[in-house]
C-alpha cells in the first residue's frame, strides 16, 4: 500500500481471516506488538495487560494495543489463531485485541508492517523487525511516534503513552 499515509488506512486480517479496519482506531494512540506464545519474551502479555487495563481505566476512549502474532521468529508460534487466542486469554488473560497470524519481513510481510518499517526504522536505518515483541507507537495522527525493541517492558512504555495520550487530547 505505497499510497498510505496513515496507520489508519490498512486493513490486516483478524483471527478469523476477515479484514479489521484499523480506521475503527482513528483519533487513538495504539501500541503495536509483534507476539509469540513461545518466546522467551511471551511474559511480557503479563506486562502488556497490566498496561493496557491502566490505561484504558484512565483513558477509557483514547488508547488500544494490538497484537500481531508471527511465527517468523524461531518458530515461536506454530500455533493456529484459535491455539493462538486461547493461549493469550488462558494463559495470560488478554484483553486486547490479538489479530491473525501475520509476517513482519520478507516478501510476504503484511503491509502495515512493511509502512511500519518505513516510517520508523530501527538501529541503523534496518527496516526490519528483529524479534518477537518489538512495539510501535502509532500517534492519534496515524504516524508512528516511536520503536522500542523486543527487550523493553511494556510497563516502561506507560508514561510516553501517556504523554501522546495527552498530546492530542481534543
Amino acid at each position: 500500500m505505497a499510497s498510505a499515509t496513515s496507520f489508519y488506512d490498512f486493513k490486516p486480517k483478524d483471527k478469523k481471516g476477515t479484514p479489521y479496519d484499523l480506521s475503527r482506531l482513528s483519533n487513538k494512540v495504539v501500541l503495536v506488538v509483534n507476539t509469540a506464545s513461545k518466546c522467551g519474551f511471551t511474559p511480557q502479555f503479563e506486562g502488556l495487560e497490566k498496561l493496557y487495563k491502566e490505561l484504558k481505566a484512565s483513558y477509557p476512549n483514547d488508547f488500544e494495543i494490538l497484537g500481531f502474532p508471527c511465527n517468523q521468529f524461531g518458530n515461536q508460534d506454530p500455533g493456529s489463531n484459535d491455539e493462538i487466542q486461547e493461549f493469550c486469554l488462558v494463559n495470560y488473560g488478554v484483553s486486547f485485541p490479538v489479530l491473525g497470524k501475520v509476517d513482519v519481513n520478507g516478501d510476504k510481510a503484511d503491509p502495515v508492517f512493511e509502512w511500519l518499517k518505513n516510517e520508523k526504522p530501527g538501529l541503523l536505518g534496518l527496516k526490519r523487525v528483529k524479534w518477537n515483541f518489538e512495539k510501535f507507537l502509532i500517534g492519534r495522527d496515524g504516524n508512528v511516534k516511536g520503536r522500542w525493541a523486543s527487550t523493553t517492558k511494556p510497563e516502561s512504555l506507560k508514561a510516553e503513552i501517556e504523554r501522546e495520550i495527552k498530546a492530542g487530547k481534543k
